[in-house]
């Protein structure tokens, strides 16, 4: 029965050409998901706040990973079909998470299509009431048609702290628009998710969730790490090449391996890892311990993914090592043992990690949490309450609230140039290799006033241009690519006073660029 249910499935979802997709699966095989009462209660005051606001206005929503979110927008795209008589389109980045959302809405018998590479028209739409969809797909298909998808009158973003999906927005007028993640914070700090949606509806906490037993608690091992050598790149995360080295090392290896050995032996275990080759390390080192474990990253095919995937579910004990893919659309409620063998800056990627082990079984009420990324005193315990609200109205100042908690983090990651300013410099080292903070500590332990360290820094930024530069116009342009690497000194300067206010800041900062644009003006001839 199961093998005839995925050819079904298959045949629905991959053949374009045969109509109607869904109808031709029985669909008692799919399970319909009963809501809880606290999720009755959101899909009932979601679309009590839609139908009093009206078209045009869009809501952000936020639960945390294992809340149930896919069952609770599924149930309000019928609500809202039922009740408007329009359409839902369902934005995703990833086509597990379309298949899983299409099956969704299948239980509830909403006739959907997915929109996934194979679809390259939709002629005749009037038999299905929703469309789910991959957000690039999606948007290659608009560009060539914009009227593609018609009588829209709802839009689901799923991950809605994906940037990707603003792209989309343009082609749906006279909408509303419903955002769903579990961290209501932009993945581009530069574009806030309030310039796009006009409210937050906060639902229950991962306290609230864990204490009535629809969440695991997580019981949580930190380990002190030496983090030196980490580079933070133009995202403001630390960069792949950097942790790679860091934690590809012989000590990172023996910590880890310490670590699962101390606290998670025998369990199953997921450990995240920022890049291929550190996590292929971490394959090597248990393998060679004789210990069940397998690797995954994005450039193993679908086929051997699942089957990597199945061994995992099926295999007691196993420990699975990974880079970046289960991060999200990955279910796997066996998971006893998640190992942060990474660091980020991300508040979003460090819940999306953790949430991965807090399904709930009949047997499991608590999995564990080992950091080897100094990430619990960047952010918390993952079960800590957050102030969603304040994150989504004043985003900056949340971040840099939380982040300046680790003053050590700010100094101790080296700061990584972007590739296409480093291949223009003659001296990258130049800036690479400055220190504001050593600076500063140089300053006031000779005796001098801590602000001539921003002098030095000025004097430091000139020396760049004028190495780079043939003329005043040079200087300029090469300025303005410098802006990154300005703020950050600065800031750093605003932390070493503890003045470290949004005003201030912006004072600094035009007073500092004033006063170099002034000197290559000056001293660079434009001729």
């Amino acid at each position: 029965m199961l093998h005839n249910f995925l050819i079904q499935l298959k045949n629905a979802i991959f053949a374009p050409l045969k109509k109607p997709k869904f109808d031709m699966i029985d669909k008692s095989l799919f399970k319909k998901k009963e809501l809880y009462p606290f999720q009755k209660n959101i899909v009932n005051q979601i679309i009590k706040v839609l139908d009093t606001e009206g078209r045009n206005f869009n809501l952000l929503f936020q639960l945390p990973t294992g809340g149930g979110k896919t069952v609770i927008f599924s149930n309000i795209a019928k609500e809202y079909i039922k009740k408007t008589k329009r359409k839902v389109l369902i934005l995703t980045h990833r086509i597990e998470l379309c298949i899983q959302t299409s099956k969704q809405l299948t239980a509830l018998g909403i006739e959907n299509k997915v929109v996934n590479s194979l679809v390259k028209t939709l002629d005749d739409q009037s038999q299905f009431d929703s469309f789910t969809a991959m957000v690039e797909t999606l948007n290659n298909r608009l560009q060539d048609d914009k009227e593609f998808i018609k009588n829209i009158g709802l839009v689901i973003v799923d991950e809605a702290h994906n940037n990707s999906f603003r792209k989309i927005f343009q082609y749906f007028q006279d909408v509303n628009i419903l955002g769903v993640t579990a961290t209501p914070l932009s993945s581009n700090k530069t574009l806030p998710l309030k310039d796009n949606y006009d409210k937050l509806i906060v639902g229950e906490s991962i306290k609230s969730l864990i204490e009535k037993e629809y969440l695991s608690n997580a019981e949580t091992y930190t380990y002190d790490v030496n983090l030196h050598g980490l580079k933070i790149g133009v995202n403001g995360d630390f960069t792949v090449s950097s942790s790679d080295k860091v934690y590809s090392n012989y000590f990172m290896q023996e910590k880890l391996l310490f670590a699962y050995e101390e606290v998670a032996l025998k369990r199953k275990t997921l450990i995240f890892n920022s890049g291929i080759e550190s996590s292929r390390s971490v394959y090597e080192l248990f393998k060679k311990h004789n210990y069940k474990v397998r690797h995954l990253d994005s450039t193993f095919g679908d086929t051997e993914r699942k089957d990597i995937l199945r061994w995992f579910k099926e295999t007691p004990g196993a420990v699975l090592t990974s880079v970046g893919i289960l991060t999200t659309g990955f279910d796997e409620p066996t998971v006893e043992t998640i190992i942060l063998n990474r660091a980020t800056r991300s508040l979003t990627l460090y819940h999306q990690m953790i949430g991965r082990g807090s399904r709930k079984l009949e047997n499991k009420s608590s999995f564990q949490v080992i950091d080897l990324g100094n990430n619990v005193r960047r952010f918390g315990y993952w079960q800590e309450y957050i102030d969603w609200q304040d994150a989504f109205n004043y985003p900056d100042r949340f971040l840099e609230a939380r982040l300046s908690e680790e003053d050590d983090m700010m100094f101790e990651a080296a700061y990584e140039l972007p590739r296409n300013l480093k291949e223009k410099l003659k001296s990258p080292g130049l800036l690479e290799e400055f220190s504001m903070k050593k600076v500063y500590d140089y300053c006031i332990d000779a005796g001098k006033k801590g602000k001539e360290a921003v002098e030095v820094s000025l004097d430091n930024h000139f020396a760049v241009v004028k190495e780079n530069s043939e003329d005043m116009y040079d200087g300029l342009m090469l300025l303005d690519e410098l802006q990154d690497d300005i703020e950050r000194r600065l800031k750093h300067y605003t932390k070493c006073i503890t003045k470290a206010t949004d005003s201030y800041l912006n004072w600094l900062k035009e007073t500092y660029n004033r006063q170099l644009s002034q000197r290559i003006r000056q001293e660079l001839d434009a001729e």
